[in-house]
């Protein structure tokens, strides 16, 4: 930084808030550290007593932090999301656009951070958005950087986004609750409630439901049907254990879905079942595949299982795969607060 008259300070970046006094009225920073001195800026800190300024050198080739903030959220600004008014400070933040599940580009985002003084740092990836909510925030860490800094930066990130809020699309669902006790009417459903309730909070409508009791060919039967009917998901609610009896991953398989996943590294909700439905009952493949899950009993009376970290995307329509579920053991273990925060716990995250 050097010292300049503050006459000759017009384009100049200062080093150091300065602070205004107007007896009896205010006391504060007028200028904050950072800021781009202009002409009419000039009787304004002479009138404060700065008749020198320290400023930083603005050589070729170098950057103002709040223009390599627009630069790196840039880098941000996927399908869905987008720049959170003009840098404050240094800072950018970047939002969500429309409701949807925040996906991140991890391995682009930790290549982007490698770059020394720039910085992304993202909400969690996999959780529900709303539209007007904070997803990131960027900075360069200094007041003014290196162009061949923000050029690296670019370059980590390989002309990929970093971040995407892709919409929910899923708007019809199917619930199949198996257990005899049901079917019989010995017990009330209990789980379809449930289900109704999750699935509403993605704009999701269940138009089917079935108690077809515990029997194989029952079971099979009701997720063709759900399947025929249109139904865009199908949960299959209990049976999800390893007791001879407990027949419904067996019925999704037989059903002609293609299986994912049968189990997960999270607590609760270690025996999820994800498949799909690549075609329709006549064979013809879809667009969209249809996810087919089979939700572990703790999801009737946990808040927070592993079908609240699965059900953002599968609303969203974001294919998932086996290595999705296999990094959800770090952060999977819920501690099964009372009373349960989720999402605003750690779980999952």
């Amino acid at each position: 930084m050097k010292l300049i008259r503050t006459e000759d300070a017009v384009g100049q970046v200062l080093c150091q808030d300065m602070t205004q006094i107007i007896p009896g009225k205010s006391k504060g920073p007028r200028f904050k550290k950072g800021h781009v001195v202009t002409e009419e800026d000039i009787p304004v800190l002479l009138s404060m007593g700065k008749v020198n300024l320290y400023v930083w050198e603005m050589e070729p080739g170098m950057v103002h932090e709040n223009d390599a903030a627009h630069r790196l959220a840039a880098l941000c600004l996927g399908p869905g999301t987008v720049a959170a008014g003009e840098p404050s400070e240094g800072k950018i933040n970047i939002k969500a656009a429309t409701d949807g599940v925040l996906l991140v580009n991890t391995q682009r985002l930790n290549a982007v951070n490698a770059t020394d003084e720039v910085m992304v740092a993202t909400r969690k990836g996999g959780f529900a958005v709303r539209e007007g909510e904070a997803l990131a925030g960027t900075r360069v860490i200094p007041l003014v950087v290196r162009e061949e800094v923000l050029l690296a930066a670019e370059a980590a990130a390989a002309g990929e986004k970093l971040l995407e809020v892709q919409p929910f699309v899923v708007k019809t669902a199917a619930v199949i609750a198996t257990g005899s006790e049901v079917a019989c009417g010995l017990i009330e459903d209990a789980f379809t409630p449930v289900m109704v309730e999750k699935l509403a909070a993605y704009g999701i409508e269940v138009t089917y439901t079935v108690t077809p009791g515990d029997e194989m060919d029952a079971v099979v039967a009701a997720i063709n049907e759900a399947h025929e009917a249109g139904a865009e998901l199908v949960l299959c609610t209990g049976g999800m254990s390893v007791d001879p009896d407990d027949n419904t991953p067996g019925a999704i398989k037989r059903a002609g879905a293609r299986i994912v996943t049968y189990g997960s590294p999270v607590l609760p909700g270690a025996m999820l079942l994800v498949g799909y439905f690549d075609e329709n009952v006549a064979g013809e493949k879809l667009e969209r595949p249809v996810p087919v899950l089979g939700v572990p009993g703790c999801a009737m009376y946990n808040k927070a299982t592993v079908l609240d970290l699965v059900l953002p995307r599968v609303a969203a329509g974001v294919p998932m795969s086996k290595q999705d579920f296999v990094v959800m053991g770090e952060g999977g273990f819920c501690l099964g607060c009372k009373p349960c925060t989720f999402p605003i716990c750690p779980f999952g995250k």
